[in-house]
């Protein structure tokens, strides 16, 4: 017999009908030579420190650091989980082979390899490696089925990363609550990727707190009702100003000249669950937490593909597939037919197999969503991966800026406007551009050179015209938003509006994309942050903790990062998990060390 493990009794059951297991017992389905089980996302974890020695049941800095010879993992202390663990043990044990059907990334190696462990199976292992729960794609994936060994470096990361937490997680923990706690009871949190996390938003905070506006003007003048913007920029004397207004007031403006250049737009790109949880967020104030329950919903109502994926782009192998997709989703027939009986555009912003490892972007299965009960927020989410699937096999969007150069008393003056020719892929989105994720970090601008749309003007020509000086003060940071903490945690801290160098960046994020959602709750249930509407503000007990750490690598996002790379190389063989782990206990020795040796710090509340 061979036994089948999910993660989820919903994904078992999606495999069992495939398969032809159709009898159903207690814990398990069973046929045709298959027995098909499951586990409920996390059955065991590593043991607690009280697991491996009396010694560490009490909280004492004389027990610092932890660290255990060895690891060892534990069944989860909950009857339900105990209960399915005892009938996936039995039929484990007296299977001929067993298929890994976890979900495909490293927590779902991490997950089944775990409970084969802890179920001392010994009979050989094959890996499924599936990335929609069509019924097209099970078979598929049960077709390629390969050795589990061949994914022992995925399952390494995922273990590197569970103890790294671990060690920091729980020494940092207890080492901070008894150094520096105001009141028995009180637990100072300390994580890996949680610290880094919060010291972003708290740095944030005291920019916005300490920061000083600065008084500057604009020199402006309206002509032919278009405003014409100095190309001096910002004026930082007042009287520098108003001389320069006087200068010109009553004289002609002329225009010097003009200049027309066409340009391209491409689609927006196809989305990761990053770029997902930031589009909604800012489109329908949905906390990452949502997108991502939502997003795996549509998922496992076989509707979209995996989603806990870091990349944008879909190997070439899945261009064949497209034409069908499209054909499936019929809600959007009149977006779809005009790409209908020619051959779809294959763009290398799409179609790139170098840039995919193991799963490409988010996109629909072709399962038509008329026929599955949706939410009104799951109908959103599957709306904004369906048109922006749609957009990318559209023509690129095409418009004419246009420059007017004028002049007045050798003053130069400057508009813009632009105009769409062809509209191409925004006719997916109504004509609107749905590429708006940069507007948020748009920072300390003061729009005074908006393009406006422009009439018909004729170089040489003058006119009067009407100047005005405007009073503006530079702005402070915007507070984050989950929209732009989930790309502060992307890039570690850096803002980049750029989409390459963000992808560029992406291998050194803090968290993974599965686990950022994670994170932000996580700041949220310990009371380190708060949400005044959608801006994130810490609270003084998040403010006082990162005021107490002075160790860097706790709460440097960009040493986080590093990490995280490292993680990745070791996924991708690259680098050796034993010496990541090694190196994670020198530092965790290392920083007790030095907090114990530092009295002079207390939690103060700002």
């Amino acid at each position: 017999m061979i036994v089948c493990i999910a993660e989820k009794p919903s994904v078992a059951r999606e495999i069992a009908k495939v398969l032809g297991a159709n009898s159903k017992y207690d814990g398990y389905l069973e046929g045709n030579g298959y027995q098909v089980t499951w586990t409920y996302g996390h059955l065991c974890t590593l043991k607690e420190p009280h697991d491996y020695t009396d010694y560490w049941k009490q909280w004492t800095l004389s027990s610092l650091p932890m660290i255990p010879p060895r690891f060892g993992i534990k069944l989860i202390e909950n009857d339900t989980y105990k209960k399915q663990f005892s009938v996936i043990e039995r039929l484990m044990q007296a299977a001929d082979g067993i298929i890994n059907c976890g979900d495909a990334g490293q927590e779902g190696e991490l997950i089944q390899r775990w409970v084969m462990q802890k179920a001392k199976a010994t009979c050989p292992v094959q890996r499924l490696w599936v990335s929609s729960l069509t019924e097209e794609a099970i078979r598929e994936a049960f077709a390629a089925l390969k050795p589990q060994d061949e994914y022992q470096s995925l399952y390494e990361a995922a273990l590197c990363r569970a103890i790294g937490d671990w060690l920091l997680g729980m020494n940092a923990t207890r080492l901070y609550t008894l150094r520096f706690r105001q009141q028995q009871g009180q637990v100072l949190s300390i994580g890996r990727v949680q610290t880094p996390t919060l010291a972003m938003i708290v740095k944030r905070h005291f920019e916005i707190k300490n920061f000083k506006p600065e008084k500057y003007w604009i020199l402006s003048t309206l002509y032919r009702n278009v405003v014409f913007s100095s190309t001096k920029g910002k004026i930082k004397k007042p009287d520098e100003g108003q001389a320069a207004m006087e200068a010109i007031r009553g004289k002609d403006f002329t225009v010097t000249d003009i200049h027309q250049k066409a340009g391209t737009e491409a689609p927006p790109r196809l989305f990761d669950l990053t770029s997902l949880q930031v589009e909604c967020n800012k489109k329908y104030s949905f906390s990452a937490d949502d997108t991502l329950k939502h997003i795996q919903s549509l998922y496992e109502k076989k509707l979209t593909t995996y989603p806990r994926v870091d990349t944008t782009y879909l190997s070439d192998d899945v261009y064949a597939k497209c034409p069908s997709i499209l054909q499936g989703i019929t809600p959007y027939a009149p977006l779809i037919q005009p790409l209908m009986g020619k051959k779809l555009k294959k763009s290398k912003k799409v179609f790139d197999s170098s840039k995919v490892t193991d799963h490409h972007a988010i996109i629909p299965t072709g399962t038509n969503p008329q026929n599955v009960s949706l939410t009104l927020d799951e109908k959103r989410v599957f709306d904004l991966v369906a048109r922006r699937f749609i957009a990318v096999f559209y023509p690129d969007c095409k418009f004419s800026t246009t420059t007017v150069l004028g002049e007045v008393e050798k003053v130069e003056f400057k508009a813009t406007g632009k105009q769409i020719l062809e509209e191409g892929w925004r006719v997916v989105f109504g004509g609107k551009s749905d590429a708006s994720e940069n507007s948020e970090n748009s920072e300390n601008s003061d729009n005074s050179d908006k393009e406006q749309t422009l009439p018909a003007f004729e170089k040489g020509e003058h006119g009067p015209h009407e100047p005005a000086l405007t009073e503006k003060q530079t702005t402070p940071p915007k507070p984050y938003t989950e929209a732009t903490l989930l790309r502060a945690m992307e890039t570690a801290g850096k803002m980049v509006d750029n989409e390459e160098l963000r992808d560029a960046l992406k291998a050194n994020g803090i968290g993974r994309p599965s686990t950022r959602a994670a994170i932000i709750e996580t700041l949220y249930k310990r009371n380190y942050i708060s949400k005044v509407r959608k801006s994130l503000e810490p609270t003084p007990t998040g403010i006082a903790l990162i005021g107490v750490i002075q160790e860097e690598l706790l709460k440097s996002a960009e040493l986080t990062g590093q990490w995280e790379k490292k993680l990745r190389d070791i996924e991708a063989h690259k680098y050796d998990s034993r010496q990541f782990i090694e190196e994670l206990k020198q530092m965790t020795a290392r920083i007790v060390q030095e907090v114990i040796a530092d009295g002079s710090r207390r939690m103060e509340y700002s």
